[in-house]
């Protein structure tokens, strides 16, 4: 009662009115007005009134003008993550090839985009960030884009559509429960995201229910009332994460049904996935890459390959059946546990798998005399840094087999692998991995310059200068006299950039950079001003 009369007393005082006592009970049970057609508390900076909806000017090239409320998706202006839902398909793969020949067609040709027959429902992966109405009711959805408030989806062109069933009838379920979901203000309550992973070739299903405590009260009736609703799911793994930050998943788990994880099939392989697992959210189009990436190479029975990133395994196991030895590099240690049982159940023995860098790894496998014949490298979205690249040129395989989630990273690091003619580019041809959306995957294949040249020469970047001889020093020596100086180590590329901004003549095939801020990797100012003064002790300027 106290609370209906602070809540009239506020309500007359703000509005200059009685409270309509129809309108509030309606609010109070449904959680908002059922004329509304949108929450004013998920439209952002815009203000959307009953009859009124703003305009939107998201698509590819910003022709288009329209109404939300014209839009196939009823939360399109407040979720944000299809900005291209409503352009047809072939529009789309035409736009995105355009972009990829302005940003790559100076490496070569750009095959055309490589979509999908059906771009709808293809995400095997499924977040939901749940919230509770003042009624009790359970509601998830996605964060508005650029906000960290919730939007509710019941059903998502992107998602896959028993994903999105199974999650919709777990919030109800829920709600029937009288299951509290934690509030980040107050830190009252337990349950906070849900996830659903399938498997796209098996069909199998799993459900993650992430909660704040280990506790988990009635989580046996609950769990045999959902398979009732949804006897599909394979497993259903309570995660327990008690951060505060914007991670999901927690380090701890409770399977609640079934094994704990599913298994799917690509490129004729088994693979495991637990809920930490990495794997690909579009599988269709992940299998055309990864056949891409390997068939380009041309593997023989003779050849090592260096698996860069490797991730869970997921590339290196497939190029197995080709290759005489595979080498799986991967940072995250949870992935290369589930990569080595991707491995055993694969029955595939000629690959190892290795806990560490990978610019660190090849410098160490470099120095010990190893050689590859194919490095298949599959970096994040931040690319290759300066020393992966380095050490990349110094090994010198044959072939690079380049998978990339960015174009834009991939512009640069092509530039500095087909500098001085090291590499050159034979094949670009881009993926449509995320239909509706900006993102576009690519793979290239790039080879030396003499693929058909057997005896491996090592040229020092210097003999590729037009320094006269006079004047000249190696670039070894630059770099030892840095490091008895200074105290710490150049690279080729460093010296190379402060040798083009004093000047030093270059040849014309060295591919300079557009511009001075041309996202290169850098060298430091410290480094600049060491290698600049070993260039006037050598009276190189």
């Amino acid at each position: 009662m106290a609370e209906r009369k602070n809540f009239k007393k506020n309500y007359e005082k703000k509005n200059d009115r009685p409270v309509n006592e129809k309108k509030y009970n309606d609010e109070k049970n449904a959680g908002r007005s059922e004329k509304r057609p949108y929450d004013k508390k998920f439209a952002g900076k815009a203000t959307v009134g009953m009859n009124k909806a703003p305009k939107i000017k998201r698509n590819l090239n910003g022709e288009e003008k329209r109404k939300r409320t014209d839009s196939r998706c009823p939360v399109f202006s407040l979720c944000g993550a299809c900005a291209h839902i409503d352009v047809p398909y072939e529009k789309q793969l035409s736009d995105k090839l355009g972009n990829m020949i302005k940003l790559l067609g100076k490496y070569g040709h750009v095959d055309p985009v490589v979509g999908m027959k059906n771009p709808y429902h293809y995400r095997c992966k499924v977040n939901a960030v749940l919230k509770q109405k003042y009624d009790g009711t359970i509601e998830g959805g996605n964060y508005s884009e650029h906000t960290h408030k919730i939007v509710p989806v019941e059903k998502c062109y992107i998602e896959d559509a028993i994903a999105d069933r199974i999650i919709v009838d777990t919030q109800k379920l829920m709600t029937s429960f009288k299951m509290k979901v934690f509030n980040e203000r107050n830190g009252y309550g337990n349950i906070r995201y849900l996830m659903v992973r399938v498997g796209k070739q098996t069909g199998e299903i799993m459900l993650i229910i992430v909660t704040r405590s280990p506790v988990m009260p009635s989580k046996n009736n609950f769990v045999k009332a959902l398979l009732k609703i949804h006897p599909e799911i394979t497993t259903i793994v309570q995660n327990i994460n008690d951060r505060t930050d914007s991670m999901i998943l927690g380090r701890r788990e409770n399977v609640l049904y079934g094994k704990g994880y599913i298994e799917d099939k690509l490129c004729g392989r088994t693979f495991r996935i637990s809920p930490q697992s990495f794997y690909q959210v579009n599988p269709v189009i992940a299998e055309k890459i990864y056949r891409k990436a390997i068939d380009n190479a041309r593997i023989s029975p003779k050849d090592t390959v260096i698996d860069a990133y490797c991730g869970t395994g997921t590339i290196g196991i497939v190029a197995a059946a080709d290759a005489g030895r595979v080498i799986g590099v991967e940072l995250n240690s949870d992935a290369v546990k589930d990569a080595n049982i991707n491995a055993r159940i694969n029955s595939v023995d000629n690959i190892e798998f290795y806990n560490d860098d990978a610019g660190k790894f090849m410098e160490e496998f470099y120095e010990e005399g190893g050689k590859a014949d194919l490095v298949i490298m599959d970096p994040p979205r931040a690319g290759s840094d300066e020393k992966f690249l380095n050490i990349l040129l110094k090994l010198q395989p044959e072939r690079i087999s380049y998978v990339s989630c960015n174009p834009k990273t991939l512009e640069r690091d092509l530039g500095i692998l087909t500098a001085n003619k090291a590499y050159e580019v034979k094949s670009i041809t881009p993926y449509d991995m995320f239909p509706f959306t900006d993102n576009v995957e690519t793979v290239v294949l790039l080879s030396q310059q003499n693929p058909d040249d057997r005896i491996r020469v090592k040229v020092d970047l210097d003999e590729l200068d037009e320094t006269s001889a006079e004047a000249k020093a190696t670039y070894k020596k630059i770099t030892d006299w840095v490091q008895e100086h200074y105290g710490f180590h150049v690279t080729n590329l460093n010296i190379a950039q402060v040798k083009r901004k004093n000047g030093i003549i270059e040849r014309d095939n060295y591919n300079k950079p557009k511009s001075e801020d041309s996202r290169q990797p850098g060298t430091t100012p410290e480094k600049e001003k060491a290698i600049t003064e070993a260039l006037k002790y050598f009276k190189m300027i």
